[in-house]
């Protein structure tokens, strides 16, 4: 596992490698049931199945994007749970009490054990690194993905498909259904909106639809709490700047 963020130099990024529990398991339980069973409520995973396409499990965005999409997610699950807030550009642990979940409870413990490390853009590319295994990971314990080989023998690579199709197109459906027809979101769908919205997957979800519904989309994402209104910012920010360097090189 990386300990130094991307592009940053040691003096700068949080050295995570001295703080060594807890860490999710090698070979992790897979629950016992079906995705029916588990409907999620994560902000990360909703914005995975957001990021991805709901039948063949393909990125409906670039790497670096659903990356930072679902850092921010890990960290916005947090200011939920009430563990962190976001100040100026900051992240702020509020409370370490550990989460139920051991995901969050990973991030959490890596954001306690490094107090001098506190901006949010650097916090964003370290757990990028690692997000998009471990939201995996977490998934597939619920039983809501399932990996699965494609590509030619000498070029295979692994998706990792939804196991119900119906359980992956809701957080899609539900979204474009609601802003394509100006009705607002609850709290929970302005951050998965506000994700959507700063990781540029919004011209696919609202794909043919006029100026207005766009207008609406920000609208219904500014209404979102000032803390996590900058922790929207700085992934824009970040994902923003990723796009043009993708463009460029």
């Amino acid at each position: 596992m990386n300990t130094t963020p991307s592009g940053a130099s040691n003096d700068h990024a949080p050295h995570l490698y001295e703080h060594p529990a807890p860490v999710e398991p090698a070979r992790p339980v897979r629950a016992v049931g079906s995705a029916a069973a588990h409907t999620t409520t994560r902000l990360a995973d909703e914005f995975f199945y957001l990021a991805h396409d709901d039948q063949t499990g393909r990125p409906r965005l670039f790497e670096s994007a659903t990356a930072h999409g679902l850092a921010a997610a890990l960290l916005a699950e947090l200011y939920r749970e009430g563990r962190v807030t976001f100040e100026g550009r900051h992240v702020r642990v509020i409370n370490t009490v550990p989460p139920k979940d051991w995901l969050q409870h990973l991030v959490l413990d890596r954001l306690v054990a490094e107090p001098r490390h506190t901006a949010t853009r650097t916090w964003l590319a370290f757990l990028a690194t690692t997000a998009c295994e471990q939201v995996i990971t977490r998934m597939w314990q619920l039983g809501l993905l399932r990996p699965e080989q494609v590509g030619r023998l000498w070029r295979q690579r692994t998706v990792y498909v939804p196991t119900d199709v119906n359980t992956a197109a809701w957080s899609w459906a539900r979204l474009s259904f609601q802003l394509r027809n100006y009705q607002p979101l609850n709290a929970f769908d302005q951050v998965l909106a506000g994700l959507a919205l700063h990781t540029q997957l919004d011209p696919i979800l609202l794909d043919g639809t006029p100026l207005a519904v766009r207008a609406f989309l920000r609208h219904q994402v500014d209404q979102v709490p000032a803390p996590l209104r900058e922790l929207l910012a700085d992934l824009g920010a970040v994902v923003g700047g990723a796009v043009l360097s993708h463009r460029t090189s």
